[in-house]
């Protein structure tokens, strides 16, 4: 190191601000602050965005906080107007099985409705905001059909099948009454399957749920007085929902999924960024106002 003062002198710095560091969460851990501290018990933010294709990124988190310690209970929040039948199924699938040793809580955005909705039936709490906009319980399946356009232009299509049902749903044709009929054999299939797992997960009988089980939306406040959620609160409110369902004492450090590509020293300074817009909350008292943010329905 007598040789190379220079780089003495950068792992110097280095050991002096990973100590500041390490004293700074451990001053803020003790006074009760909101800061890092690898011995508080933790809650897990599963965020699910948009529409639900895939499953798979969202069911490795739900594993990972199932299977570390420090997590005692997870909050699931959820932005998203619904997506594909099979994701939604396999992220419900997921929750239930981790719900059966922690605790889960459905945190509702702004949307989550239809596959959003039906994944917040798994945890043991949903939390919606007054206006947000969630049911839509049911399923469909769309289809265009471009027949007159191609006539219009001169275009023929010709299909070789194996059988009379292999290119049902092609966009070249009427569809017949037959092929009619078995998809919506399929699509009511899907529907009490919903159904079912909604009537089970919110103890509401099918007869008294189908009446409003027909793809209308509801806003959270209409939600809750028909028992489709528990109760309304915002994130916060949801991640203290799930801190008490836990027996957590205290303020709970509350993680988030890591982004990819970001670095130790970024990392370490979003943590130390964020303990410190925490503390300066916690101990300053204001009056907010979140307005409503109005989203126009489209039905296609």
């Amino acid at each position: 190191m007598k040789r190379h003062p220079f780089l003495a002198g950068i792992l110097m710095l280095l050991t002096v601000g990973f100590l500041a560091f390490l004293i700074f969460f451990g001053i803020t851990s003790a006074a009760g602050g909101r800061g890092f501290s690898p011995f508080r018990d933790r809650v897990g933010v599963v965020p699910i965005k948009g529409r639900i294709m895939e499953s798979k990124s969202v069911v490795e988190l739900i594993n990972k906080y199932g299977e570390d310690e420090r997590v005692k209970a997870i909050v699931v929040r959820i932005d998203s107007p619904g997506g594909g039948v099979s994701a939604s199924q396999e992220i419900f699938d997921a929750l239930s099985t981790v719900k059966k040793k922690k605790k889960v809580v459905a945190s509702m955005g702004s949307v989550a409705a239809s596959g959003g909705y039906y994944i917040a039936c798994a945890a043991d709490r949903i939390v919606a905001n007054p206006g947000t906009l969630t049911g839509s319980i049911g399923a469909l399946m769309q289809f265009a059909n471009v027949e007159e356009l191609l006539k219009k232009v001169g275009l023929k299509s010709a299909v070789i099948k194996s059988g009379k049902y292999k290119d049902i749903g092609a966009p070249t044709r009427e569809m017949t009454p037959e092929e009619r009929a078995l998809l919506q054999g399929v699509v009511d299939d899907i529907y009490d399957q919903f159904l079912g797992t909604v009537s089970a997960s919110r103890n509401i009988s099918v007869e008294e749920l189908r009446p409003v089980a027909d793809g209308r939306i509801f806003t959270g406040r209409q939600a809750l007085k028909m028992g489709l959620v528990d109760e309304l609160g915002d994130m916060e409110r949801s991640v203290d929902v799930a801190a008490n369902l836990a027996g957590i004492k205290g303020k709970p450090e509350v993680v988030y999924p890591k982004e990819k590509g970001v670095s130790v020293w970024r990392f370490i300074a979003d943590e130390m960024a964020s303990s410190i817009l925490n503390r300066l909350r916690d101990e300053t008292e204001k009056a907010s106002y979140q307005g409503a943010s109005w989203i126009p329905l489209v039905n296609s």
